[in-house]
């Protein structure tokens, strides 16, 4: 079955969703440990924050890349998510989405929260024809997110390992089975309509 262009995929439950995000030792250790970023942790920068793990793996090359060693996934509240999607801007203009340039640079730079629509991956990371969901948390979302919306931050960096070491020796079942269940995110077309064509 072919899987909709754009679709939220998460793992969640009635209260929560888990996104990943990918630090390094200083901040992905103190965050696990405490369920909290550490005070290093800028509340004033963008962070993007991505529902999918194999998204994750791609951007953080399996927790390898400097700066990225720990991967973490933050359980959020469904209400925080929701709250990031009804005020966010898609990162770029889309004609016929956006009334034009200007009318997009400006919802731009009022919101909050941004949608980027990336490829899927595979588990040999390879881009798919369908869509995941990236979003970036600045000044009130970032706050909120940080100080409001997380139940629980766990270390999965070891996870990515094994994940990583099955697709390298070619059990891509046994690389499967250890994914995170990650279905459908139930949101009404209105939270996203703002967000695709």
């Amino acid at each position: 079955m072919t899987e909709p262009k754009h679709q939220i995929r998460a793992l969640h439950t009635d209260a929560t969703v888990t996104v990943y995000q990918a630090y390094s030792p200083e901040i992905g250790l103190a965050a696990a440990r405490d369920g909290r970023f550490p005070a290093v942790w800028q509340r004033d920068r963008m962070t993007w924050i991505k529902p999918s793990f194999l998204w994750m793996m791609y951007r953080c090359g399996w927790g390898t890349k400097e700066g990225q060693e720990h991967v973490l996934a933050v359980e959020i509240t469904r209400e925080g998510f929701e709250w990031a999607l009804r005020h966010s801007c898609l990162s770029h203009y889309e004609r016929g989405l956006h009334t034009d340039r200007n009318a997009w640079r400006r919802q731009l730079k009022r919101a909050p929260a941004r949608v980027q629509w990336d490829p899927e991956r595979d588990l040999h990371l390879q881009p798919l024809p369908h869509r995941t969901l990236q979003l970036g948390l600045a000044d009130e979302a970032a706050h909120l997110y940080a100080d409001e919306w997380i139940v629980s931050i766990t270390d999965v960096t070891a996870l990515a390992r094994l994940v990583h070491a099955r697709v390298q020796g070619g059990e891509l079942d046994a690389a499967q089975q250890l994914l995170p269940h990650e279905r459908p995110y139930p949101v009404s077309d209105e939270v996203l309509a703002h967000l695709y064509r």
